[in-house]
Order: structure tokens, then C-alpha cells, then sequence
């Protein structure tokens, strides 16, 4: 009997080095935002196993108005984050070593929404005109295109005033400002169910102004790619999230729905994530997560074009890889 039992000792010792052994490797991934149809690929490859597949612990950590995705890894509290790039180029220009490594969004949904009955027709209308801007870094292609403009951002009849907007369309709706920021799958539906109609509305997208830059890119540290084990996870990470992503193409609702049961705030509904899931699925538009490395180049002279003023003052160096994508395609 004894001898039995130390053999079961034995046995489960083993078992248990070897479980430890095939350990999941953890992997932190701190969102832009709020759990929102604008992350599904993530959340859809967590709940579908693709991250236990690859043999990762996939923690997702939401957003909101007071985190700062650059600050969070700069801290130590995440692995990756999601951000645009103005923003990680900027945060990379202080000092902050950010790089892109993969781009699951191939294009750009911020917009500016603008009443018709303000008169604004064409973007030399802005002139004189009060425009809502988001700020913590997403105010940097807008500030771009009012140098494109040759548009000053203090205010009086020959340039724009600018209003610190928060996250949501009340400006516009109050009739406080002429026109203001959305995205093509979030803020402009916001408008829309507000109750002011599409026809009554006039819409710039910064895509088809010359002026868009990339948006919801993944982002490391310099460090981690200077370690093989990690750059291997982030790989297995990036493809498993497109896998997420694909998924989402396909199965829109089940996606919003899966997007839904992540959110602990109980904000969101239902009919709003899944028309933003399907508004976000035209962005990633069927991408593998590979950097178009002429839209990163765009997006850099976009931000350089800021006159005296411009996002960043010289061109970056090292500022995306494609060290992670070639090896996802590898695997």
C-alpha cells in the first residue's frame, strides 16, 4: 500500500512538472478604448480559444477617457497595447521607444460630422466655424489638416475654434459647435440615433482629405523585440488575433455579441455593437496584420506637414518592424 502511494506521488510529481512545463505564456493587451465592437478580433479570439491554441494566456485590459495606452506600457502593465499611430509616433519622438508591430486596421474612420444648416459644404467653409476635436492624442491629424488648410486653431474669422470634445456628439447636437469628431462606426451612428438624419448632415472623411493616418495598431517596447521567446509569443499573438478578426467578418453578430458579454459596464447595446462591428470590419477589411508600409509613410508626412507646429519634426527611425509578421507567416 505504501508503496503504491508513493508511486501515485510519483506520478502525479510528474504530471505535474509536465503541466507546468506547457504552461500558457502570459501576454497583456491593453485596448485604446472601452470594451467596444472596435477590439471583436481580440475578444472574439479569446472566447474562440485561438490564444489557448497558440499557447497563450491572453489577458485583455479595457481602455477609457483617463488611460492612456502609451503611460500603461510605459509602466510596466501591459505587453502590447492598441493605438494610433500619431500617437505612438509622438509618444516615440519624446522618448517613449513605441513599435508597430502588426496593423490589423487597414483604414482610417475618423471623420468630422458637420450640421448642412451651418453652410459648410466643402472644407474652406471651416472657416470662422467652432469644430469639436478630441484631445490625449487624437488630435493630432485634425491639427494637421487646419495646417493643410492654412487654417489657424485660436479662432477668429480667419481660422477655427476649437472645442475640447468629449466622447460623445452633444456639441453638435446642443448646437454648440458647427461640427465635430466621429468615427465611421461609433460617434456618427451616435448622431444619426440622436435624430438629426444623414441628409441633414455633412460628413469629411479624413481618407478622402489626403490626411488619414493609421489607427488601431499593435504596439511594443523596443525591449521585447530584443528577446526571441517574446517575439515568437507576439507572433503567435498577432495570428491568433487576425484569426479573431477573420472570424468577425464572417460571423458579425456573434461577434458583437461576444463583445457584449466582455463588457462589465453593462453601457453597450446590442443594435450599437453590431452595427459597429460591421462598420469596423470594412477597416480591417480582410487584413493579415501586415504593415502597408506607404500608408505608415503617409501617415509620418501627414504629421510632419503641421507648419510651425507639426506632430513630430523629424522622420522616425525603427518606428514599425516587420520582424513579428514574417515570423506569423513563418509559423
Amino acid at each position: 500500500m505504501k508503496a503504491s502511494l508513493i508511486g501515485m506521488a510519483i506520478c502525479l510529481s510528474a504530471t505535474g512538472l509536465a503541466g507546468s512545463a506547457h504552461a500558457a505564456d502570459a501576454l497583456t493587451l491593453q485596448l485604446k478604448w472601452v470594451t467596444q465592437g472596435q477590439f471583436a478580433g481580440y475578444y472574439v479570439a479569446k472566447e474562440k480559444g485561438y490564444y489557448d491554441e497558440a499557447g497563450l494566456d491572453v489577458t485583455i485590459k479595457p481602455g477609457g477617457p483617463d488611460i492612456a495606452p502609451e503611460q500603461v506600457i510605459a509602466g510596466g502593465g501591459a505587453d502590447v497595447i492598441v493605438d494610433w499611430m500619431p500617437a505612438a509616433l509622438a509618444a516615440r519622438e519624446k522618448g517613449l521607444p513605441l513599435v508597430n508591430i502588426a496593423q490589423p486596421f487597414k483604414k482610417s474612420g475618423m471623420e468630422l460630422t458637420c450640421r448642412k444648416d451651418t453652410g459648410i459644404e466643402k472644407p474652406e467653409d471651416f472657416k470662422g466655424k467652432t469644430l469639436g476635436v478630441w484631445f490625449s492624442g487624437n488630435e493630432y491629424p485634425f491639427l494637421s489638416w487646419m495646417s493643410k488648410l492654412g487654417l489657424s486653431t485660436e479662432g477668429g474669422p480667419d481660422g477655427v475654434t476649437v472645442i475640447k470634445q468629449g466622447f460623445n456628439v452633444d456639441p453638435l447636437i446642443q448646437k454648440q459647435a458647427d461640427c465635430i469628431s466621429t468615427m465611421t462606426y461609433n460617434e456618427y451612428w451616435q448622431v444619426i440615433d440622436a435624430g438629426i438624419p444623414a441628409e441633414e448632415l455633412t460628413v469629411f472623411k479624413y481618407e478622402d482629405q489626403g490626411v488619414a493616418t493609421l489607427e488601431d495598431g499593435l504596439y511594443v517596447l523596443e525591449k521585447s523585440l530584443d528577446d526571441p521567446k517574446m517575439v515568437e509569443d507576439l507572433a503567435k499573438f498577432v495570428k491568433a488575433s487576425m484569426k479573431g478578426w477573420a472570424y468577425a467578418a464572417e460571423h458579425p453578430d456573434e461577434a458583437a455579441e461576444i463583445v457584449l458579454d466582455n463588457d462589465m459596464t453593462g453601457a453597450q447595446t446590442e443594435e450599437h455593437q453590431k452595427r459597429m462591428v460591421g462598420e469596423i470590419n470594412k477597416l480591417v477589411d480582410g487584413s493579415d496584420g501586415t504593415l502597408d508600409t506607404s500608408a505608415a509613410e503617409n501617415t509620418v508626412d501627414v504629421l510632419m506637414s503641421g507648419g510651425s507646429d507639426p506632430v513630430i519634426t523629424k522622420k522616425p527611425e525603427g518606428a514599425w518592424v516587420s520582424t513579428v509578421t514574417d515570423k506569423m507567416k513563418a509559423m
